[in-house]
């Protein structure tokens, strides 16, 4: 037993804290996904989350001892999303004979995706500033951060409601595409990817390759049309 506290005291105040927590945190996550038979609500990203916040609370660990180990983990997000051009580049000429309908669904769904958010947050009464947060949700954090700021919102707030749009869309995609009778890969991985950003895309490419695919083509037309479209918009109105 003094050896265990011994090996948490080392641990704790080193870099590999936040590296070997997130590890270990996720492969049991993922473990337990897979002995669920992957469903939807026991997503291994939303119950690594969990756990490691809880984690953080209990021992009073902060979040900058925290992120100094898991930077490791969090500069492989980069190349992860890049070789999602890969399922991209095997379905080229799909691709482009689709390319305008392609970009139709982007455009209809982001508008959707982003308008809703604004129009809800209005309706609600809520501030500029966390209005214009909400804006960029359905695009990937590190983008609709800087969107954000761009609309006059705070980035921060950005990145968190970015990451609960793709927890709650990799949850919920496959009961509401499945009430919606939407069933051909392609078209609910698109879907997914367009709303849900990169924790839908990984979830897409659990479910189906095609899935995985299109989802990672949504991920990155919303990318592209949201970081030129919205400060456009925002400066019309």
């Amino acid at each position: 037993m003094n050896e265990v506290v011994q090996l948490w005291v080392y641990l704790s105040a080193t870099p590999l804290f936040g590296l070997t927590a997130t590890l270990a945190v996720y492969v049991a996550a993922s473990l337990l996904y897979e002995r669920l038979g992957r469903a939807p609500w026991a997503n291994p990203v939303l119950w690594s989350v969990v756990v490691l916040a809880l984690l953080l609370r209990a021992t009073g660990t902060a979040y900058e001892t925290y992120f100094s180990g898991a930077q490791f983990i969090h500069f492989l997000l980069g190349p992860a999303v890049v070789a999602l051009a890969w399922p991209l580049w095997q379905r080229r000429a799909e691709l482009r004979a689709r390319a305008g309908a392609l970009l139709l669904a982007a455009l209809a769904g982001g508008a959707a995706a982003s308008g809703s958010a604004v129009v809800i947050g209005w309706a609600l009464g809520l501030p500029r500033e966390v209005i214009a947060s909400l804006a960029p949700k359905s695009v990937t954090a590190p983008v609709a951060m800087g969107i954000a700021e761009q609309l006059g919102g705070i980035p921060a707030l950005a990145a968190v409601f970015a990451v609960l749009t793709g927890l709650v869309g990799a949850i919920t995609a496959k009961v509401l595409l499945d009430a919606a009778r939407i069933r051909p890969p392609a078209v609910r991985g698109f879907a997914l990817g367009t709303a849900s950003h990169g924790v839908g895309a990984a979830r897409a490419l659990q479910v189906h390759p095609e899935a995985g695919a299109y989802a990672a083509l949504g991920l990155g037309l919303q990318v592209l049309l949201a970081a030129l479209l919205m400060p456009l918009i925002a400066r019309l109105f």
